[in-house]
């Protein structure tokens, strides 16, 4: 049986969320990562991590977001957007096209977790892009009150899951999870990642790293969710 949403017919849906009612949300976008890594970088690794988690303990994963929050900045009357404006002078970063405001990304987010109170859904986990996850954990208090759900990211104890943006961490987890993707190569004449990757350079980053945060953060998160589900009315089998 599959874990991706868009794949199961109903009564596959029925049988898995009735096993693990956990829906798993990964908040992407597409998005300059550096010249070494792609620019569906937020969608890559929250998915494959998911994807382990669902293999593990159950549940369900959502088609990733590739719209989001960001930072947006007008110079000269020209609008630039998250990692635009860590260059001096800024920008136009290749590549980047997800930006949506504040307001409409939580209106967004606010349905989408309607409908999964609907479908059933008990656990809802959200993680990847940062700005989109921290709108998520902003509001996650009034959502669980309004929708009875109980709602997660991956924040948390150890290194974490996307802790940077294009650097070691989650250099190391893209090579991991896609490696035909990443072509550090591309570093050697990326003069603006460099600059912008001192303290944490992506050059520094191994697929093995990536697999111990991973391993780490799969046990983690499964305690977490497990935990949430217990304290849950639900069936035995959670």
């Amino acid at each position: 049986m599959g874990i991706y949403y868009e794949n199961l017919r109903p009564e596959e849906f029925r049988k898995r969320l009735s096993a693990a009612p956990i829906a798993y949300l990964p908040l992407g976008t597409l998005e300059w990562h550096g010249e070494h890594l792609p620019l569906g970088t937020d969608m890559i690794i929250p998915r494959g991590f998911f994807s382990i988690l669902a293999e593990r303990i159950g549940g369900i994963v959502l088609p990733p977001l590739f719209i989001g929050p960001d930072r947006n900045t007008l110079i000269d009357g020209k609008e630039y957007i998250g990692m635009d404006t860590a260059a001096t002078p800024a920008v136009q970063l290749d590549g980047s096209a997800y930006w949506i405001e504040d307001d409409l990304f939580k209106s967004l987010l606010h349905s989408i977790l309607k409908q999964l109170k609907r479908a059933g859904f008990k656990v809802v986990v959200a993680h990847g892009h940062g700005p989109s996850t921290g709108i998520f954990m902003k509001n996650s208090q009034a959502w669980e009150n309004e929708f009875s759900l109980r709602l997660l990211h991956c924040y948390g104890e150890g290194e974490g899951i996307q802790t940077d943006h294009a650097g070691k961490n989650e250099t190391s987890l893209t090579m991991s999870f896609c490696p035909e993707t990443v072509r550090i190569e591309n570093l050697e004449t990326d003069a603006f990642s460099k600059s912008m990757f001192n303290d944490n350079p992506p050059s520094t980053a191994t697929p093995e790293h990536g697999k111990q945060v991973i391993d780490e953060q799969i046990k983690r998160m499964e305690a977490l969710i497990r935990e949430a589900l217990a304290s849950m009315p639900s069936p035995d089998h959670w």
